[in-house]
């Protein structure tokens, strides 16, 4: 295979989407390429079709369009231009006298083939076909989204199950986002109570997909939207979905509950997500798009900070989940740990069924998805736990489930630190069901093994010690320890530490709920790991684990909410022979430990993004295999290509690091 020829992209610049040229990194840029990929992956418009910054002549005037878009195989002239879009920064307003949607209107009508524009600043987004009146004179008429290439208007008004599009790239956070400051803004709710009602939306859309054969009722028409009797027949409309949604998820939704969104505003946001498949779409887009809202609004003050994706699906990949195993995060926060895990586990459960089958995924029938679906519910009623203290989070997370995986699992509230036998009832009847043993056996903290793996992000800091003598009487690690100045050992005293700081109790916790031979990863800060005051804790992971590997992170993992170290610890719980073989001989088991540090983490201590450079420190472009250029058919009927979209590598070692450690477990003969 020939190599290909890295493109390097200057400083301060990126690499557009639809013609490959050079353009300075902005707000506003982000917002147009954001639009470019939709067009390409969503309304399959072919970048040949396509201009960017195409100018106008206006009088004497020569402005520039943002995006220009014409038929296929027309003249690439200002009259034969069919679709224009501005692309502004969100702090632009629509109403801006210059910059605003009157600016596209003006364009649009210097442009006599000019049939539909889109303003849009990533908070507001405004469509228009332009018209005329019974006189002659120009209108707009405002509908819910621009057409496809193929210019059906039925499916932007009311879509079809077929015409459904899967979200691409940011596109599914781009809409969230807009339709979350729509009610920010227009409804008068605080940030979190409207991320709720956003979620009963998002909820009934994915009600109204599943309701399979039955047509969408998930939609408004351009007419609906623009005045107050078809708002209000919306409303009725998706509050009959939002009725099932209530049945279908009792857990999460009470009887009591609607849908408070003023009925303008709900159909606005029908009309942002009406398009979209959101059962089919990327599991890794729909989860980015979820926990980054989830993040912005429900982010409190318990040390909850929730765990890049990337650390997530290293830390899964590494453990190695089984479908038939019992998976658990004791602080679930959004149910990012568990998401990953789930999809993971599916992805094999996926293979044991094509193989069982003896059909491909692209093949299966209706009856086969349906049998698949069950398959992963009963999975995920089975064996995938999450606890959380915070009601909220516990919500969020149930939710994250449903709407990536199709299972909610069994995500309960509690404090997971207390006795159990201050756990409530109606907690410990919910755990005793789904693990299928009666309730009277979770009698302390000698008896909760019931998990095969653990993967957690317990909350952290000195800020929110534990100091109820109850919790730290049961954990080893909340004792005072000494240590022999001659031979560096540690010893458990009998007293109790005033004090601990919630981590080190989550790691005993967390060693409690695993079953013998067990295995987990947990995100610790470093201070554990080599602060010599906490050798006793190290002494007692030594104890009590084999130690698997140690990932070290680089200090911007947590960026831009915190700056702590934090390393990932993967532990597998010794079994009760393999201690008493140990304490027999005096002597540790001698192993070795896989570690790694990971220097580069995909993003800076902003958050933003970091690619691969050369070593000139100019960033990379390499060939994307997944995306070509178009142009046609030869007398054959074989498509051409006339090139092939370049993209950026993510200058990201956690993607790395699970290849190398399937290596090392293979060649140290660790069987999972």
């Amino acid at each position: 295979m020939a190599e290909h020829k890295k493109i390097v992209i200057p400083d301060g610049k990126i690499c557009d989407y639809v013609d490959g040229k050079f353009r300075n990194d902005t707000p506003e840029e982000y917002v147009r390429q954001t639009i470019e990929k939709r067009l390409i992956n969503e309304h399959k418009y072919s970048p040949s079709q396509i201009k960017v910054e195409y100018t106008l002549q206006v009088g004497s005037r020569k402005p520039r369009v943002d995006i220009a878009i014409w038929d296929k195989e027309a003249e690439q002239v200002q009259g034969g231009i069919k679709l224009i879009i501005e692309c502004k920064n969100e702090t632009v307003d629509a109403k801006n006298a210059k910059d605003g949607i009157s600016q596209l209107k003006s364009y649009m009508s210097v442009c006599p083939n000019c049939e539909w524009g889109m303003w849009t600043n990533s908070v507001q987004k405004y469509v228009f076909k332009k018209d005329a009146d019974a006189a002659g004179n120009i209108i707009f008429l405002e509908y819910n989204d621009i057409p496809s290439s193929d210019g059906d208007l039925d499916e932007v008004n009311r879509p079809t199950r077929k015409g459904l599009k899967n979200a691409s790239g940011d596109n599914l956070l781009f809409v969230f986002k807009t339709c979350h400051n729509h009610i920010y803004v227009n409804d008068g709710m605080q940030k979190q109570p409207a991320f709720f009602e956003l979620l009963k939306v998002i909820f009934s859309k994915i009600e109204d997909e599943r309701n399979i054969p039955k047509p969408l009722d998930f939609y408004t028409t351009s007419e609906e939207r623009s005045n107050r009797d078809g708002q209000l027949t919306v409303q009725k409309r998706i509050s009959k979905i939002f009725e099932r949604v209530k049945k279908r998820h009792g857990k999460i939704f009470d009887a009591s509950d609607e849908i408070k969104l003023t009925p303008r505003s709900l159909a606005y946001i029908v009309s942002e997500l009406q398009g979209y498949s959101l059962l089919n779409t990327n599991i890794d887009i729909k989860g980015k798009a979820y926990e980054e809202i989830v993040g912005a609004n429900l982010r409190g003050d318990r040390g909850e900070f929730f765990t890049p994706r990337n650390v997530m699906k290293m830390t899964v990949r590494m453990l190695n989940p089984k479908p038939n195993e019992r998976v658990s995060d004791t602080s679930c926060g959004t149910g990012g740990f568990l998401t990953t895990a789930m999809t993971y586990a599916m992805d094999q459960l996926e293979e044991e069924f094509c193989a069982d089958m003896g059909v491909e995924r692209a093949d299966w029938s209706a009856d086969d998805i349906r049998m698949f679906q069950d398959k992963v519910s009963e999975m995920a009623g089975s064996n995938y736990f999450g606890f959380d203290i915070n009601p909220d989070l516990v919500k969020t997370t149930k939710m994250n489930m449903v709407m990536n995986n199709d299972g909610s699992g069994n995500i309960l509230q509690t404090n997971s630190l207390l006795p159990p036998h201050e756990w409530t009832d109606d907690f410990k009847s919910k755990l005793a069901e789904a693990l299928g043993i009666p309730k009277s056996a979770i009698r302390n903290h000698e008896t909760l093994e019931f998990f095969d793996v653990i993967v957690t992000n317990p909350p952290f800091g000195s800020k929110i010690p534990v100091k109820d003598k109850s919790i730290l009487e049961q954990f080893e690690l909340a004792h005072i320890w000494e240590c022999d100045k001659k031979t560096g050992d540690w010893s458990m005293t009998g007293r109790l530490q005033s004090s601990v700081p919630p981590e080190i109790l989550f790691i005993e916790r967390c060693t409690q709920f695993l079953v013998p031979g067990g295995r987990m990863g947990i995100v610790l800060p470093d201070s554990i790991l080599g602060s010599p005051g906490l050798g006793y804790i190290r002494e007692w992971l030594i104890r009590n684990h084999r130690i698997v590997a140690s990932i070290d992170l680089h200090a911007d993992t947590f960026q831009p909410h915190n700056g702590t170290q934090t390393s990932v610890l993967f532990l597998q719980k010794k079994t009760k022979e393999a201690k008493d073989a140990e304490e027999k001989s005096g002597q540790m088991a001698d192993y070795r430990i896989f570690m790694a540090i990971v220097d580069r983490i995909g993003h800076d201590k902003r958050g933003n993004p970091l690619f691969k450079r050369d070593k000139e420190g100019n960033e990379i472009l390499v060939p994307d295999t997944n995306n070509v250029y178009e142009i046609g058919e030869t007398l054959d009927g074989t498509r051409t290509v006339s090139h092939q979209r370049q993209r950026k590598v993510e200058d990201d070692q956690t993607l790395e690091v699970p290849d190398l450690f399937a290596e090392w477990k293979t060649q140290e003969g660790i069987p999972w």
